[in-house]
């Protein structure tokens, strides 16, 4: 094997890519990405001492996250990029670890990880090497350790864009600290990791309450919204991922110039908050999600901009129209800038690109609609609530989570489309492009899907719930008329789906398959003890959850 990754839902065989990734990344680069975790974990040792010690490490704690991210499926596919971020690393460390032999802390059983130092291309390969996935001999062990490493990763990522906006946990950051420390020390048995696991599931749901805050105390909490599907005769620039702060900036920089923007598989939610509706030049949606970037980014004729993850190894057809920003990278792709202090990413030489190209060329026509946060169906609760006492609506079916590539997945197509009328999905994710644009109609004026928004506001359906858990005064969040039949793609539906465990939801179904990393006695323990489940057949699964 020149490689070995099993960290995304289309891993090759589900067993693990060990040629080149599905994802697009070479060998190389994945073995990079093992390295930089690897040199993360060592600083997070000297970190998590320092806050011991009273010493605050901001650098290492904003390094740590960058780099879990970067790491995640479809974020940074750049050789070099990674390189520099290991010897950024390694020069962290060494600072950190001074600054203690300064202040006169001793240190004991220092990880092999917080020790490693090398300097060239070829000593990194030479590491990279024995420190991947299958260094840990002990199946059971590595697979509680990298889903561990994964919720972590999602983790990180959904703190990322919180810090974009000025907000901060040092527990949230201690633990991962704590966390990844762990995953060195070879004498935690199974039953310590696995409870591990579960804390990060508690972290899990501190996170995504945080960026929910970060991002409805900074642009309002979203409102039920239709927004359009087709094109107008203006330029456009499409943005993609996730992050609302760089989709801010780039429409304060458009506004005027005669350049509309459009927002791309995970940023159409961005449209459901108060901030950005002031924009006229906000057009609307164009296309789908992430996987068909290939054909959509071609057709959409002007600049393209990505701000976090679901790139995919660009094609000739746009690649002198793509331009990548904050962790994003890929070789030869032109990178924007992070901000320096408080001023804005320079976005102009995309807008000027902007200007020389023709309009998109129009995929489909009509609108859509979302915007059902957890204050905005709470809005409705009593409305919700008289449909659930009258029969009205039997069972809400969340199906959020992640889409792919994988032709299996026209399951959840499918089975969106056979639910009886009397089902309401509650959805947030990309999953949603699966059955988002199909005519379900509603219930009493409650639409039969409703769209809660990105991955991360998953956090959204869980408020939902518990506040109908409260509402019915229910003692069992389980005991709601609530399944869940869920698709995963990478890191951060991980994490999704640890927070979830934590809130104490049961008999959840993941699809289209149980992740790879899991061994036969860890996917036993979380069939045992959570009943997690997969997915069969549309009819079948039909049958066995709504009955």
């Amino acid at each position: 094997m020149s490689m070995f990754c099993y960290q995304c839902q289309e891993t090759a065989g589900n067993h693990g890519c060990s040629k080149a990734g599905v994802c697009g990344k070479t060998s190389d680069v994945s073995n990079l990405q093992d390295l930089l975790i690897f040199v993360t974990k060592g600083l997070s040792y000297y970190a998590l001492q320092a806050k011991k010690n009273g010493i605050v490490p901001a650098d290492a704690d904003k390094y740590i996250i960058d780099s879990l991210f970067t790491t995640v499926t479809n974020v940074n596919f750049d050789h070099a990029v990674i390189e520099a971020k290991i010897k950024e690393g390694l020069t962290l460390r060494g600072q950190l670890k001074q600054a203690l032999a300064d202040s006169h802390i001793r240190l004991e059983n220092i990880p092999a990880a917080a020790e490693w130092t090398a300097g060239s291309s070829e000593e990194f390969a030479a590491k990279a090497a024995d420190v991947g996935i299958l260094a840990t001999e002990n199946e059971d062990i590595r697979s509680l350790q990298y889903m561990l490493i994964y919720g972590l990763k999602g983790m990180a990522a959904y703190y990322h864009h919180a810090a974009v906006l000025g907000f901060a946990d040092e527990e949230i950051l201690s633990f991962i600290n704590r966390a990844l420390v762990a995953t060195l020390d070879p004498s935690l048995s199974a039953d310590e990791l696995v409870a591990l696991v579960l804390e990060a599931g508690k972290y899990g749901v501190s996170v995504l309450a945080l960026l929910d805050k970060a991002n409805t105390d900074t642009y309002g909490n979203p409102v039920l919204t239709t927004v359009d599907l087709g094109v107008r005769s203006n330029p456009g620039i499409l943005i993609s991922g996730h992050d609302l702060k760089d989709l801010e900036e780039l429409l304060m920089q458009t506004e005027g110039s005669g350049v509309d923007v459009y927002t791309h598989s995970e940023m159409l939610p961005a449209h459901y908050y108060p901030a950005f509706k002031k924009y006229s030049h906000f057009a609307g949606n164009y296309g789908n999600a992430w996987w068909k970037q290939g054909e959509e980014f071609a057709s959409f004729n002007g600049p393209i901009l990505l701000t976090t993850n679901c790139l995919i190894p660009p094609k000739d057809s746009y690649r002198d129209r793509l331009f990548t920003t904050s962790i994003v990278g890929f070789e030869g792709i032109k990178h924007i800038a992070d901000r320096v202090g408080n001023n804005p990413k320079d976005f102009s030489e995309i807008i000027t690109l902007a200007k020389t190209c023709p309009p998109p060329t129009e995929l489909e026509k009509g609108q859509i609609v979302g915007g059902f946060a957890h204050q905005q169906v709470l809005a409705l609760a009593d409305k919700v609530v008289e449909a659930v006492k009258s029969g009205a609506i039997k069972k809400f079916v969340v199906m959020a989570g992640c889409d792919g590539r994988a032709k299996t997945r026209s399951y959840y197509t499918d089975f969106a489309a056979s639910l009886p009328e009397d089902t309401v999905i509650l959805t947030a994710g990309c999953a949603k492009y699966r059955y988002n644009k199909l005519n379900l109609g509603d219930i009493g004026g409650i639409p039969r899907v409703l769209d809660a928004g990105q991955c991360n506001d998953s956090y959204s359906l869980a408020v939902i719930a518990l506040k109908l858990k409260e509402v019915f005064d229910l003692n069992d969040i389980n005991d709601l008329p609530i399944v869940y039949n869920i698709a995963w793609y990478e890191q951060k539906a991980v994490l999704v789906l640890l927070a979830l465990l934590s809130l104490g939801v049961k008999n959840i179904h993941l699809g289209p398959t149980l992740p790879g990393f899991l061994s036969p006695n860890v996917a036993k323990i979380l069939v045992e003890t959570f009943g997690i489940g997969g997915i069969t057949t549309p009819a079948e699964d039909l049958s066995s959850m709504i009955g």
